[in-house]
């Protein structure tokens, strides 16, 4: 199988379909370590592997210039038709197969290539979250933005797998 392509299960038959393209645009970068490490091994494991695009800010601006900023950064970073998932605290809470079922549903519709935003330790400007067609929450608790990459990345391939019929996910 081609890295363009997937199979799925349907009655048994194995069916190809587009696979998805995942780009991770995010704010800041992350050194080697441990983070790092799951970063790229959720990255790697999908198919085909996650993009990771780093984008930083380097001048001292107050918080909502630097929100402001960061945005124009994502922004300029999303690939041509892409859909745009937000990261956000004010966002919908999904499950893992609700998570699937969306993306299963915008590839099915044409739309192969995700893009999901995560914030700085600002959060994410409003022309960002403006602009995504999902902004998607990771809980009410509060997760550190680098750890939040490689959190996002597992539940990526989570939902590749929901969506390929693999035992990986359990309910």
């Amino acid at each position: 199988m081609g890295l363009g392509l997937a199979a799925r299960r349907r009655g048994g038959v194995a069916v190809r379909v587009p696979a998805i393209r995942f780009h991770l645009l995010a704010v800041g970068r992350l050194r080697r370590g441990p983070l790092y490490d799951l970063q790229e091994l959720y990255a790697a494991r999908l198919v085909p592997p996650a993009t990771i695009i780093e984008l930083e800010e380097r001048r001292p601006l107050p918080p909502a210039l630097l929100r402001a900023r960061e945005a124009e950064l994502i922004l300029g970073a999303l690939p041509a038709g892409a859909r745009l998932v937000a990261l956000d605290p004010g966002g919908a809470t999904w499950s893992s197969r609700d998570l699937a079922e969306r993306l299963a549903a915008w590839r099915d519709r044409g739309n192969g290539t995700i893009a999901c935003a995560i914030g700085g330790a600002e959060g994410l400007g409003a022309a960002v979250i403006e602009r995504a067609d999902a902004v998607l929450s990771l809980g009410a608790l509060t997760w550190p933005h680098f750890l939040v990459r490689g959190m996002l990345l597992e539940q990526l391939y989570r939902a590749q797998q929901i969506l390929a019929g693999h035992p990986y996910h359990r309910e």
